[in-house]
């Protein structure tokens, strides 16, 4: 039997068409539609996510939706935590309301007698004005100006004032006293009120320099003094000798050659010994410094105005420099209270009640780094809701990596965040704005802390302290999946 082309083609075609049927799905091959909570169900809970990251001690936050103030998720929002340099964005809500964002603050160069032939006959005078940026560059420009007024020898006394600001030998005690985030506070600072010690091993021992650097100089300096010691322990030791600051080390710690930044104890007399050795460059013959009793009368020879307060605040913020934020928030108190540290950070907790009904935060200082500082997660986001996503403080907080549940950043994530970070040994804090992909902006805070074994910590201990960097890590894991977790909440909630 002939069969055509056509009918041979037709029998394939059943013959596979009874195969397929053979095996049909009992159900339809179309995609299940997913409940609209499936985002939600997936996620894992809270207590989950914390139990996991091992931090120990107390962990809370709270977001709430940045417009309205609708709170999304809370833990222990009441329970009042060490806020670390969060307390940065704090500082600057309330020195932008103080002082105003266009602030600046002036050094200046001031002779108090007549000049002739190029003699000062007179005291010439290094005014402080409270700026916390200045540096030694600043200064280089301020003896170019005396040099252009006319001046190459003061026949008085080259005098040093900061008393703008009431004065503080360190910022937070319980710090060990060398290291270079705590430094002392003054109205006139220089380079953060930091020096930076260099050494290198030579054949007749360890050859050290101490200087005030910045990217351009590093003028030496005459009133600090180290030098290396015959022990084990301590690393360092300081001394106040003759109205200097001396530093010692510990030869075993040194190693071939390094180098670190060191505070001062004696900001007005740091600032002025730079000023002196910059002056000379210049063809100027300065006297050593001493410090003025006050503010002097007479001619103004030169001046360096800073940034506005915005523009350093927003430095202050992404640096996270505490002696900025002492200085800034001295500042911002001056003009009511002649305080030191404590009674200024008084201040700005009274300020907090009067202008966001924050009645339980509690400051210390205004940089964060004294742990006995308070404030809740809830009371923090009530803050960030008043000062609003769009406004002075958002548009001034550093941008923050947004990082998947594993703790990896995510390169070029539809989520974008501004926060102000905060760490100390064993605290850690995350406060700021999230927008998520579909266009909402939350405010957030996270406090997690663990003071018991803080506390536990001696003096030697508290720079680098064992397991304090894995906790840190793990805090930060934590941070970046409840900030994940908080944008399905936020966008399942308005899909809804």
């Amino acid at each position: 039997m002939n069969l055509s082309r056509r009918a041979v083609l037709a029998g394939l075609l059943i013959t596979v068409s009874d195969v397929a049927l053979a095996n049909a799905p009992l159900q339809s091959i179309r995609p299940i539609q997913k409940p609209a909570d499936a985002k939600l169900r997936a996620l894992k809970a809270v207590d989950d996510l914390v139990s996991e990251a091992k931090l120990g001690g107390k962990v809370s936050f709270a977001v709430a939706d940045a417009n309205t103030g609708e709170y999304l998720d809370i833990r222990g929002p009441l329970v009042p935590q060490p806020p670390a340099s969060v307390a940065k964005a704090i500082t600057t809500l309330y020195a932008l309301d103080r002082l105003g964002a266009d602030t600046q603050f002036s050094t200046q160069l001031v002779a108090t007698g007549a000049l002739n032939n190029g003699v000062l006959d007179g005291d010439l005078v290094l005014v402080g004005g409270g700026d916390p940026t200045l540096n030694a560059d600043h200064l280089y420009e301020l003896a170019a100006g005396a040099k252009e007024f006319g001046i190459r020898e003061v026949k008085g006394q080259f005098k040093v004032w900061g008393g703008a600001l009431p004065g503080a030998f360190e910022i937070d005690p319980k710090q060990p006293d060398y290291v270079g985030y705590n430094p002392a506070v003054s109205g006139l600072n220089l380079n953060f009120n930091r020096v930076f010690l260099e050494w290198e091993r030579g054949s007749d021992g360890y050859d050290m320099t101490v200087d005030g650097r910045t990217e351009k100089l590093r003028p030496e300096l005459g009133f600090v003094r180290a030098r290396a010691a015959d022990r084990r322990s301590p690393v360092f030791t300081y001394a106040d000798r003759d109205g200097r600051d001396e530093w010692t080390v510990a030869r075993t710690a040194l190693g071939k050659k390094g180098g670190r930044w060191l505070p001062t104890r004696k900001p007005e007399i740091y600032a002025g010994d730079v000023m002196r050795t910059l002056a000379r460059s210049h063809g100027i013959v300065l006297p050593r410094p001493v410090k003025a009793s006050g503010p002097p009368q007479g001619e103004t020879v030169a001046e360096h105005r800073s940034e506005t307060l915005a523009s350093i605040c927003k430095g202050m913020l992404k640096f996270s420099t505490n002696l900025t934020a002492e200085v800034v928030g001295l500042s911002a108190t001056a003009k009511e209270n002649a305080g030191g540290l404590l009674s200024s950070a008084q201040d700005m907790s009274n300020w907090l009640k009067e202008s966001y009904g924050l009645r339980k935060a509690s400051f210390v200082d205004h940089s964060g780094l004294g742990d006995a500082s308070r404030i809740s997660a809830q009371e923090m986001v009530k803050a960030l809701v008043s000062a609003g996503p769009s406004g002075a403080l958002a548009q001034l907080l550093k941008p923050l990596a947004i990082r998947d549940d594993q703790n990896r950043i995510v390169d070029k994530s539809p989520i974008t965040a501004v926060a102000k970070t905060g760490t100390l040994n064993f605290v850690s804090g995350l406060a700021g704005f999230v927008r998520t992909p579909d266009g909402r902006d939350l405010a957030f805070a996270i406090f997690a802390s663990d003071i018991a074994r803080r506390d536990a910590l001696s003096e030697a201990q508290r720079e680098r302290p064992k397991g304090a960097r894995s906790w840190n890590g793990r805090a930060k894991k934590l941070q970046g999946q409840l900030i994940n977790r908080w944008v399905v909440l936020a966008d399942t909630k308005a899909e809804s």
